[in-house]
């Protein structure tokens, strides 16, 4: 008895849950019924006027009713149209031939594609106000045509940033090449985070660029894969221009992105970025201090300049530790804030 009692309790047991299972399929078969119709009864109708200049407002979307007779209604909130790509364009004096279809969507898709990424969008542009003419002054410095500035735009977004690769500062050095070009970096000191001695050794490098290859597009291109493979690619493709050459998808789309990032900037309004003045960061102002022996605490140097190690930081990223040895008495200049 106790067995086969047993039994039937198992199996009332077992009915009992098949007959809950039955249930909460019933309940989810009849909500998603009426969610679809809720969604789907009547296809939806926009309504939406334009104004002088052809802008669209009052825009209101209606979606059809439910059969329960509730209607449902929402603004729209953002018109989604395709960016405007300029009649012509050049990087650093080199026309850009958007008369062929290839060379015209690449410059499209880069301009799609940072439309509508406000967020980063709205940072480059908040940035480049502090740093843009910090940043051309310096090429022009070291003899660079400023459209090189979109490089370092693309490269780091103007920030002090690692890559993957190890690539870091606002040049995205590898630790290799920065010192092949002039930049200490050890574990105090890292100079491709320093604005200055970083745009140098980049200009350094287009130039050596620029030289083998006698296009400045080319040159450009080559930081993103390297001279010895732009120099590969000539010899088995034959050419020598960077708009009829093959290129991984990584450095096809390199040049169009810096274009991009130019075309935006000079007019970020004709793209849907409308900023206040009040809104823009400041350019940095600083004062000058030279440091060519040991710095036994960053910390205290700060503090008898006027300010804090955190904007200290802010302002010379190279700095790497709390303090410097400094064995090889290297000369730094320190840029020390003098306002917050």
């Amino acid at each position: 008895m106790n067995e086969i009692g047993g039994r039937k309790t198992c199996i009332a047991g077992t009915g009992r849950r098949i007959m809950s299972f039955a249930v909460l399929a019933f309940f989810l078969f009849v909500s998603s019924v009426f969610m679809i119709s809720c969604a789907g009864g009547n296809a939806a109708s926009v309504s939406a006027e334009e104004d002088v200049s052809g802008n669209v407002v009052g825009k209101t979307l209606f979606s059809g009713s439910s059969r329960e007779g509730i209607p449902v209604s929402g603004k729209i909130l953002q018109k989604v149209t395709m960016p405007p790509v300029p009649a012509q364009i050049s990087f650093a004096g080199e026309t850009v031939p958007l008369e062929y279809a290839d060379v015209y969507e690449s410059l499209q898709r880069e301009l799609l594609v940072m439309t509508y990424q406000h967020g980063s969008m709205m940072r480059t542009i908040l940035l480049h106000n502090r740093y843009g003419a910090m940043v051309k002054s310096l090429l022009a410095k070291y003899g660079l045509h400023e459209d090189f500035y979109y490089i370092c735009i693309a490269e780091s977004a103007l920030q002090p940033v690692v890559s993957p690769a190890g690539a870091a500062g606002y040049w995205q050095f590898l630790k290799g090449t920065a010192r092949q070009y002039g930049l200490i970096v050890n574990n105090e000191v890292d100079e491709r985070y320093n604005w200055e001695k970083s745009t140098e050794a980049a200009a350094v490098y287009f130039k050596k660029a620029y030289d083998e290859f006698g296009t400045w597009t080319l040159a450009a291109a080559s930081y993103n894969i390297g001279i010895k493979n732009v120099r590969e690619r000539i010899e088995y493709q034959g050419l020598k221009n960077y708009y009829d050459m093959q290129f991984p998808v990584e450095t096809g789309r390199y040049i169009f992105r810096a274009l991009a990032y130019k075309t935006m900037l000079e007019n970020p309004e004709k793209y849907g970025f409308y900023l206040e003045e009040k809104d823009l960061y400041r350019p940095e102002q600083w004062k000058e201090v030279t440091v060519a022996g040991p710095v036994e605490n960053w910390s205290d140097f700060a503090s008898e300049h006027g300010t804090n190690f955190k904007m200290l930081k802010r302002y010379n990223e190279w700095i790497r530790l709390n303090g410097l040895k400094n064995r090889s008495r290297d000369t730094f200049v320190v840029r020390v804030p003098v306002s917050r």
